[in-house]
């Protein structure tokens, strides 16, 4: 593996390593995946998931994301008679939503680049979408659209009976929805799976409280995952309640560690985040793009998946630990041939 120091590492991904089975198809319970641990004082450890309860200590606040996945992809046909599909990313009114068009071919889906101002899109039970504005006017940055939806019916219910879960394209098959829920998922939203915290059951969490950790709830809706090379993360809308800010705050007064369930989880908590570090309770869509030169205020730790070839999130992930800790802990994850993606192994990142 070559990594260079260009800001962010680079380094190539085996294909044998992407896109793992979900656990359910491979006979293993959800929290026997693989543990990647790596520290700041160099140490690395491999463990298997379900030992995560060894690594923290009693009074660490553990942030979780209670984001549920929703049913977000629809089949659509393109104005050239091209199969399509129509991905949800961020609802934005009662009739808006960002979305992605993406073109069909057999498996494999990519963006679809040909979008106008006022198109439409049927669906079924004569429902449709419109592209009214793109959401970046720049057309090199994503391709985003505002879209309203005439459905003549109640919304949630026409998603979960006509959508799909997003799926990464390197999967062959469609699973059930169930399948991208967490053990924390109880707001639906999440147009891909809050991955990270696919792992958790009910037995490794009562381990968790036994010993005296703190479960500290946030939710962050996820959008659409398909950034590609060098793209920065959009809006998305989250949510820091009273009592999880407080808990953050405490812990953080008194030494305690404050470790983070994902990306998302550590995009909203920072998020809500002063200068000072001072969490505050907020509602409300975050434009946070964490750099690897931003200065964490609220995290010591990261349970993460492992991220692609210059993924915006290994940005944070550097912002967090720095870039020869990040570089030591692919180099291993790589050298031990642990699973990338939503259905990978786990990394957390204590500092």
């Amino acid at each position: 593996m070559q990594i260079t120091k260009n800001n962010i590492i680079q380094f190539e991904l085996p294909q044998h390593l992407v896109c793992p089975q979900p656990t359910e198809l491979r006979n293993m319970a959800r929290d026997e995946v693989r543990l990647l641990v790596t520290t700041d004082s160099g140490q690395v450890t491999h463990d298997i998931f379900s030992n995560f309860d060894q690594y923290l200590q009693a009074g660490d606040v553990l942030v979780v994301n209670t984001s549920a996945t929703q049913a977000a992809a629809f089949p659509i046909t393109l104005p050239n008679g091209a199969p399509g599909k129509l991905h949800l990313s961020t609802q934005l009114s009662d009739s808006e939503w960002l979305v992605e068009v993406r073109a069909l071919n057999s498996n494999t889906t990519t963006r679809w680049k040909a979008g106008e101002e006022g198109m439409t899109f049927a669906l079924p039970e004569g429902a449709s979408v419109r592209l009214k504005e793109r959401f970046y006017k720049n057309d090199q940055l994503l391709d985003l659209w505002i879209a309203e939806f005439d459905i003549h019916q109640e919304e949630e219910g026409y998603r979960y009976k006509y959508g799909q879960p997003i799926k990464y394209t390197q999967l062959q098959n469609a699973f059930p929805l169930s399948y991208y829920q967490t053990f924390f998922s109880f707001h639906p939203g999440s147009s891909e799976m809050p991955s990270a915290g696919r792992g958790f059951t009910e037995k490794l969490l009562r381990k968790l409280i036994k010993k005296g950790v703190v479960v500290a709830p946030i939710v962050l809706h996820t959008g659409v995952s398909s950034l590609e090379e060098d793209e920065k993360p959009y809006p998305e809308y989250m949510e820091v309640n009273p009592m999880t800010a407080l808990l953050i705050n405490t812990a953080k007064e008194e030494g305690r560690r404050v470790v983070v369930v994902g990306t998302t989880a550590i995009r909203a908590v920072e998020s809500a985040a002063d200068e000072q570090g001072v969490v505050r309770p907020y509602r409300g869509h975050t434009e946070l793009f964490i750099e690897d030169t931003y200065q964490m205020r609220v995290a010591d730790g990261l349970l993460t998946g492992f991220h692609e070839p210059k993924a915006s999130h290994l940005h944070m992930l550097q912002s967090l630990a720095g870039f020869e800790h990040i570089e030591r802990a692919y180099q291993e994850a790589i050298k031990a041939d642990y699973y990338w993606h939503q259905f990978g192994d786990l990394h957390l990142i204590l500092t």
